[in-house]
């Protein structure tokens, strides 16, 4: 062994046999980078080839119609531009063992999931002329809600609101509209499949916050594919996870075969600062320490006139912006600065100059 290793991992290799530890040791050679190497860039070039193989898939769910999942490049996408709102969010939901035996009682919650609007369960009509709004429903939340508004009056399921002006009617409409009767949040369906010995939940939208809180849930096992819900209930650590685990999920389904160390070091930089960050210009290329990176790779105009305004200096530590002036960049052997130590060879140059005039 010519490399020295951590002390955990030594730990690790000194429990085993003498034939185990002896390969323990070599992988864990094998596994070590030069230092220096351009490990952005492979990692860029090992997941960027094999992503011009992906095609355009959709997963659907079955017996569902209308519930998919983006699939392939558009997905891969998705994560790696950090969208706040992806395409198609679902929400997979396991339920405690008190109800994720039977049918019915899973059932039960998922009904209890799905937000329901009083626009969905009424009939709203509005009569500028005479200044009023009119409703026509037989859901009892829809009923209590409408019993409570001003002005009001009754005849069997049909109701009237009577209103000053027709700004005023406007006003009632609107806060029809947007009033939610029960449920969740942003969760449009649920439906119930079986994994399993266990029945589960899966949900159209996201909202981890208000699933969470319902009884019934295992908020241990809930996950959705909306990796800033993610993010914000569970940290950035569960959303550095889920970056990985969507992007392996995709890959897998393509039979595309990346080391998931090349995806890791994308979902590390990701979220290194705390908070997720596209890979783009409004992310990580964006806001890059040097002037020329980030003129380099879109709205060139705009960095290098911002720079100028604002006395910017470019400390030229990366390797864009050294291509860009035509320095060696600090990659491999680039990493190396060399030194002079003057004591060494004989004292200061100035001097040897001195001698030799002499």
């Amino acid at each position: 062994m010519d490399f020295e290793m951590p002390d955990s991992i030594r730990a690790m290799a000194e429990g085993m046999k003498e034939k185990d530890r002896k390969k323990f040791i070599e992988a864990y050679g094998r596994a070590r980078i030069t230092p220096g190497e351009a490990v952005g860039t492979v990692a860029a070039q090992s997941i960027g080839e094999p992503g011009t193989q992906m095609t355009l898939r959709t997963f659907h769910y079955a017996g569902v119609v209308e519930l998919s999942v983006p699939l392939g490049l558009p997905r891969i996408i998705e994560i790696i531009d950090a969208k706040r709102t992806p395409k198609n969010a679902i929400t997979t939901v396991y339920l405690d063992d008190k109800h994720n035996k039977t049918k019915k009682a899973a059932d039960a919650i998922a009904k209890g999931m799905r937000e329901v609007m009083l626009k969905n369960v009424a009939d709203i009509r509005v009569d500028l002329q005479r200044n009023k709004v009119r409703i026509t429903t037989e859901d009892e939340d829809a009923i209590e809600f409408i019993e409570k508004m001003e002005n009001v009056t009754k005849r069997g399921n049909d109701f009237t609101i009577t209103a000053e002006t027709p700004a005023e009617v406007q006003k009632v409409k609107n806060k029809l509209i947007r009033k939610k009767l029960r449920g969740v949040k942003d969760i449009k369906r649920a439906f119930i499949r079986k994994l399993g010995d266990e029945y589960v939940i899966y949900a159209e939208g996201s909202n981890l916050g208000g699933i969470i809180e319902m009884d019934g849930v295992d908020a241990s096992r809930i996950t959705t594919n909306d990796i800033y819900q993610i993010g914000e209930t569970f940290g950035i650590e569960a959303a550095r996870n889920a970056i990985i685990n969507e992007t392996v999920a995709v890959l897998k389904d393509q039979d595309l075969n990346v080391d998931i160390r090349h995806i890791m070091l994308v979902a590390d930089r990701m979220t290194v600062s705390g908070k997720i960050q596209a890979v783009g210009r409004q992310g990580i290329s964006g806001s890059k320490g040097s002037v020329l990176a980030r003129a380099a790779f879109e709205e060139t105009e705009k960095h290098i006139l911002n720079a100028a305004l604002h006395n910017e200096i470019d400390p030229l530590s990366g390797v864009a912006e050294n291509i860009i002036i035509g320095q060696p960049i600090p990659v491999g052997t680039g990493t190396v600065d060399l030194g002079v130590n003057q004591s060494m060879i004989g004292g200061s140059l100035g001097e040897k100059k001195a001698k030799k005039k002499r």
